[in-house]
Order: structure tokens, then C-alpha cells, then sequence
């Protein structure tokens, strides 16, 4: 599966695009007050991703075990430091309604955790790499 996210930004001007195998769509995210750059920081994507990467193999991982899921509510969080600093102390927290008993989405939760791929993504610590050469 090929991801990728386009940012374009000038004066009032915040242009998002995320594509997923062939599969673009646009995001809606206002510039700063300022006009440059965008009212939301990269920190708080981070954690976005966190929780709605959860959020939806909570819904694809019960679906599989056709545990029926209503609605879920993730809180990522965590701690930045001084400019040029690696987030810390990275935590998120879920509730997961449904008719299912309480161990069952126990389970599903605990699960779901072991297989998120942007949790896993994270916990390997991953290498990134500039391409402007």
C-alpha cells in the first residue's frame, strides 16, 4: 500500500492532499493566523494519526471477529520539548462501544493494539529520509 501527503502553503493559501494507492483526497485545514504555514502543528497530526490509524482497525479488526462496534473514542497524547526535540511519553486511551461484553472489547482493544500500524510504525522507530539531492 503506497501513502503519501501533499502540504502547499503560501499567504492564506493551505493546500492538503493525502493519497492512498491511487485514492487522493483533500483535507481541509485553515493556515495560521498569520497566514503562513498551518493552524494545526505537526505534533497534534502526529497524534491524529495515532488515533484514527486505531480508530479504524478497531472497526476493521471487529468486523473480522464480528463483534459489533458503535463507536469509538481515542485520546492520543504525549510531550514536546525544546525545538528540535523528539516527542515523549507517548500515550492514548480508548473506549470502544458496543453490545459485546466488556472482556471481549478487552480483548479486541489489546489486540488491536499489537497489530495498529502507525502504533508499530513508532514503536520501531523508523527512519526517515530527506530526497531534495
Amino acid at each position: 500500500m503506497k501513502t503519501s501527503a501533499t502540504l502547499r502553503n503560501s499567504l492564506e493559501k493551505h493546500d492538503i492532499r493525502v493519497q492512498t494507492n491511487g485514492n487522493s483526497r483533500i483535507i481541509s485545514i485553515p493556515s495560521k493566523p498569520d497566514g503562513y504555514g498551518s493552524a494545526v502543528n505537526g505534533g497534534e497530526f502526529l497524534l491524529l494519526s495515532i488515533a484514527t490509524c486505531f480508530c479504524n482497525d478497531i472497526y476493521r479488526e471487529a468486523g473480522k471477529k464480528n463483534i459489533a462496534v458503535s463507536e469509538v473514542e481515542v485520546t492520543a497524547s504525549c510531550e514536546f520539548g525544546p525545538e528540535g526535540e523528539p516527542g515523549t511519553n507517548f500515550t492514548y486511551k480508548v473506549f470502544v462501544k458496543s453490545n459485546a461484553s466488556e472482556e471481549i472489547i478487552k480483548e479486541l482493544i489489546k489486540h488491536t493494539d499489537r497489530i495498529a500500524e502507525i502504533q508499530n510504525t513508532i514503536r520501531q522507530g523508523t527512519a526517515i529520509k530527506l530526497e531534495n539531492d
